[in-house]
């Protein structure tokens, strides 16, 4: 390949996009797609029939050979089942290459053995897959050849959503519609659709494949269950936005090729805080669009890493002791005519439609703080939050100096007279240019920071899919919108209206705002007087979901039925109680088999020493009697621990699936691995490394 690329001849170019469908499809067939991706207009099957003949000729000049429905069940990752494009052969012999509309539109995977929390018995197999045509097709190449793949919803026979996607796009409908009915109120006739735009940022680690595959740890469970810190870790600062080294320059040159010809706009990467860490970070996207480019981005800094004899770590908290990754997710909210409704302009306090959806944000947030906490819940997550790392767990809004003013000024006197400047940045060197500076700070330990003309919710795991948290988003927000519209359409005055009503929601739900730092003990307390949620754990955050506040809030919109919601409660307690046994019983594999293997012979070797000396006439075998005597310990210790875990795990695994299952790992078993992990930790310290079982931390961040 050669080191030159246009960015600008690649991007896209394995995508059935605007421009293809453009180029290639009747003018009658591409205006009737547009309506259904624009105004949700019904496609007929006739013309279906047109788009999927151009899909598959289009695909197969790219080498397509098959097509697969691109789902995201509730797995945590996406699935495919690829089917050819072969019909029957003929008498002569040969194959004719087809693919039709009905096709296109619906697939008819098996649903029996995907979650669903009991929506679907065992033997009730049937699921469809829908083509979201608002989501291009695109082609990805990779060991099993081209692949044409198709973006959809998936949904059970009896219509339940059983998938990421079919919520996602509900609630997007939500927010346009309570959004339009807001914008119409302050005169906008103009604007026909409001989307949620979504940027999210990809943090992950890289590791040498040959160094991943000695750990049994990392293979089965994305992290090191056991690792003592080596002498350096990310104490200097100095991996941070630090010069890329050339192995992971060459990972990165590769993945963004190949994201830029699935039309990904990777645009920013970076060393990130802790060895061996990075980050890639796209431009905005419409959030179902975005949702499906996050995949495409885990799945792309996978296989690219394989192909450089790497390893790419999605886990949230894959080594203990170094910053763990999550993935910051970008949430504004737009019209199809360039509107963005969370620009506060030159003078936010005379702002007075952004001023209302602020303080509608606001409200939502507040209200619903505990369903935006579990959006981020995940196993990995639980090692992440709240550890003195980006972010605590507790929901806050960080607004900064000029908008926290005008809120106070709104709070206090009834009015907003004014905006502070960001006046000029002075550096003290005549020969640096002058730096316009902004009118407020960042705060990057706040779980949701107003960052300019969008938020930033920085709670999602790394490895999650982003369409959870952007759900809930865009269905409180909808929410708090439709409550100030069904006020402003009755009222008599409606500046009067507008003024009363952000004034009663900033005064209300001005406990949610906070500027200062929140990895302090002091907010912790702070945010305690004030009544917001602490919400520690998955399990703790897991409940959310089905209050009757949350379930009135989904069935209102038409986002999830009560149905849907106690199916995924289900799933989710089942994931975190399987997630937590496969690392318990990882644990237990590796201490029996490796570590208390490798103890003894360390231990026998230093016994041997010993006696060697001893029989040899000399006296001096102190220091290697303590180390002895310290090895034996540790070893006792590591051996007793061992035992009391897998007693805790034959209970764990013989208990009823659900709730308190999942309360029982997070409260006993976890524990448990952590008494484990202490004694086998402090034995890495002394043990000799060639006789260690597995490479250290320092091999692993270290040694990319």
């Amino acid at each position: 390949m050669s080191d030159y690329v246009n960015v600008a001849e690649i991007f896209g170019e394995d995508v059935f996009n605007d421009t293809v469908m453009q180029q290639r499809l009747p003018k009658k067939t591409y205006k009737e797609l547009k309506k259904t991706i624009e105004d949700g207009k019904e496609l007929s099957l006739e013309i279906a029939d047109v788009i999927a003949h151009e899909m598959k000729e289009w695909a197969i000049e790219k080498g397509a050979t098959h097509y697969t429905h691109w789902f995201q069940p509730l797995t945590g990752v996406t699935a495919e089942k690829h089917d050819s494009f072969i019909t029957a052969p003929k008498e002569d012999g040969k194959v004719l290459m087809s693919f039709s509309g009905k096709e296109l539109i619906k697939g008819e995977p098996d649903a029996s053995s995907f979650p669903s929390g009991g929506l679907r018995a065992t033997f009730e197999a049937r699921g469809y897959t829908a083509w979201d045509c608002t989501s291009p097709a695109f082609v990805r190449h990779d060991a099993a050849g081209a692949i044409l793949c198709i973006p959809t919803a998936f949904c059970s026979y009896t219509g339940e959503a059983l998938d990421q996607k079919t919520p996602l796009l509900r609630s997007m409908e939500a927010i346009n519609k309570q959004a339009l009915r807001l914008l119409r109120l302050f005169g906008n006739t103009t604007s026909k659709r409001v989307t949620p735009s979504v940027g999210p940022e990809q943090e992950y680690f890289l590791v040498d494949e040959k160094k991943f595959l000695q750990r049994k740890d990392l293979i089965y469970t994305g992290r090191t269950l056991f690792g003592a810190m080596p002498p350096k870790g990310q104490e200097l600062d100095d991996h941070y936005f630090g010069t890329i080294r050339q192995r992971i320059a060459g990972f990165m040159k590769d993945a963004n090729e190949e994201l830029w010809k699935l039309g990904v706009s990777a645009k920013t990467q970076h060393n990130e805080v802790a060895p061996a860490q990075h980050e890639l970070a796209p431009i905005y996207a419409q959030a179902n669009i975005a949702v499906d480019h996050n995949q495409i981005v885990m799945q792309t800094l996978k296989r690219i890493a394989c192909q450089h004899g790497m390893k790419c770590l999605l886990h949230e908290k894959p080594f203990a002791g170094v910053n763990g990754s999550g993935k910051h997710n970008n949430w504004s909210i737009t019209t199809d005519d360039g509107i963005n409704l969370l620009d506060p302009g030159k003078t936010p306090h005379e702002n007075v439609q952004f001023l209302l959806v602020l303080s509608c944000i606001l409200k939502a947030v507040d209200i619903h703080a505990d369903l935006l906490r579990e959006s981020a819940a995940d196993p990995g997550n639980d090692h992440r939050l709240g550890a003195n790392e980006a972010p605590p767990a507790i929901i806050s809004i960080f607004l900064g100096e000029q908008l926290e003013d005008v809120l106070e000024q709104l709070i206090s006197t009834g009015t907003a007279t004014k905006s502070i400047k960001g006046g000029k940045l002075e550096t003290g060197v005549r020969t640096l240019p002058e730096l316009a500076k902004d009118a407020t700070d960042r705060n990057r330990t706040s779980p949701f920071a107003f960052t300019g003309n969008k938020f930033e919710f920085r709670m999602v795991g790394s490895r999650d899919s982003i369409a959870g948290p952007n759900i809930v988003l865009n269905t409180i927000v909808a929410e708090a919108f439709k409550e100030v519209c069904d006020v402003l359409e009755k009222a008599d005055d409606f500046e009067m209206a507008v003024h009363d009503l952000i004034k009663k929601n900033c005064a209300e739900h001005q406990r949610i705002v906070f500027n200062g730092n929140g990895y302090s003990d002091e907010w912790v307390e702070e945010a305690e007087r004030r009544g917001l949620p602490n919400i520690k754990s998955m399990v703790d955050a897991i409940p959310a979901l089905t209050t009757e506040k949350s379930v009135k809030l989904f069935e209102e919109f038409g986002v999830f039925t009560r149905a849907e919601l106690e199916s995924r409660v289900e799933v989710k307690y089942e994931a975190y109680a399987k997630a937590i046994n496969i690392e318990a019983k990882t644990m237990i594999d590796i201490a029996s088999k490796q570590i208390i293997p490798a103890v003894i012979k360390y231990a026998t070797s230093l016994a041997g020493s010993i006696n060697s000396i001893k029989a040899a006439g000399l006296e001096e075998v102190s220091v290697q009697s303590e180390l002895l005597t310290e090895t034996s310990k540790l070893l006792k210790e590591a051996k007793d621990a061992l035992a009391a875990l897998i007693e805790i795990e034959k209970k764990a695994v013989s208990m009823e699936e659900g709730a308190g299952q999942a309360r029982y790992y997070h409260d006993t078993v976890m524990p448990a691995m952590e008494a484990l992990r202490k004694p086998v930790d402090e034995l890495e310290m002394i043990v000799d490394k060639e006789m260690w079982p597995m490479p250290s931390y320092g091999d692993l961040i270290f040694e990319v």
